[in-house]
């Protein structure tokens, strides 16, 4: 069976893709990825062949894929949330698709469509990787979902010296993700992070370290990390509230400090906040201080938090795992 995957041109929206498209590769089906060419790299490093369909370089249209559906006539369609142009152009051509989250269904308004909001499209399955007590509960009860394990993705890296030796003290993660960081943040976080008796490891994203300044004693700033293999190793993640890192931090049973800036972090942080798994700091909120005192609360070894999100991590596990969903891709071109 032949499987185009597609998604828009960020880690953000092709990486949650990633792990099912593998294994869909790795059952014996025929796997090839319309995406812009910035995130090329990891899907051809994996077999996954892409290409970029057009004169793609994020965002993708109907008209963008309907030669390349005229031309590979794939099976299926697994199409990500933010690529209604896709689950458009593969319904126009005849050829079953599945929505793919790539987190919490995200609230109308933020710039992307709704995948629940277009009728030509309407009806369609979503692979859902969001674990179920922490979804939205209209999504849950309106919509065919199919469990989805999320397994974070990450490009091949030795992790930081700083978790390799680390010390006694606990290990604290801090990243901003690679759309929304600034110099500013960055600097109010580490210099809170700092006053802690803590090993803190910084990803700056975007944000070129040397912008930072001076760096305190026990931190380390890096570029990048390899963050799949970091977060079972961290005792704390403060971070913007991106749907990767709060599902890899989820699933690693990691409490989280969320300082949401942009796009669906938001209702992200405020969903956690109210379920008791992690704390949030809104724009207003944040100082140094603030930082501080919020990861000291989840440092806490009997922090509220720190057991919920166990059980979230738990839930997580039990959900299908991208080799058994991937089993299952035959069913949805009947």
């Amino acid at each position: 069976m032949r499987v185009l995957f597609a998604s828009l041109a960020s880690v953000g929206h092709t990486y949650p893709l990633i792990p099912l498209a593998i294994a869909a590769r790795e059952a014996g089906h025929d796997v090839h990825f319309a995406v812009g060419e910035a995130v090329h790299a990891p899907l051809a490093a994996n077999g996954l062949r892409p290409f970029r369909p057009g004169d793609v370089f994020y965002e993708a249209y109907a008209e963008d894929l309907e030669p390349e559906l005229e031309r590979l006539r794939p099976d299926l369609v697994v199409h990500e949330w933010g690529m209604p142009g896709a689950a458009v152009a593969a319904h126009r051509a005849g050829i079953p698709g599945l929505w793919h989250g790539f987190g919490r269904l995200f609230p109308d308004g933020i710039g992307l469509e709704l995948p629940t909001a277009n009728a030509e499209v309407a009806g369609r399955p979503h692979l859902d990787i969001w674990p179920p007590s922490l979804q939205d509960e209209t999504f849950l009860a309106t919509e065919r979902r199919i469990e989805l394990r999320p397994v974070a993705f990450s490009t091949p890296a030795p992790l930081p010296p700083a978790v390799r030796h680390r010390t006694s003290r606990p290990l604290i993660y801090l990243s901003l993700g690679t759309a929304f960081g600034t110099p500013e943040l960055l600097r109010t976080a580490i210099a809170g992070l700092a006053t802690l008796d803590a090993q803190v490891v910084v990803a700056a994203g975007r944000v070129p370290p040397e912008e930072l300044g001076d760096i305190p004693d026990r931190v380390t700033v890096h570029r990048w990390v390899p963050q799949a293999e970091l977060l079972p190793l961290v005792d704390v993640v403060v971070h913007h509230g991106g749907s990767g890192t709060t599902l890899g931090a989820l699933a690693a049973g990691v409490p989280q400090v969320l300082i949401p800036q942009g796009a669906t972090q938001f209702a992200d942080a405020e969903a956690l906040s109210a379920a008791g798994v992690a704390l949030r700091l809104l724009p207003g909120e944040v100082d140094a201080e603030a930082v501080a005192e919020q990861t000291r609360r989840l440092l806490a070894p009997h922090a509220a938090q720190r057991a919920a999100v166990r059980d979230v991590a738990e839930e997580i596990a039990r959900m299908p795992a991208p080799a058994s969903v991937a089993q299952r891709l035959p069913e949805f071109v009947e």
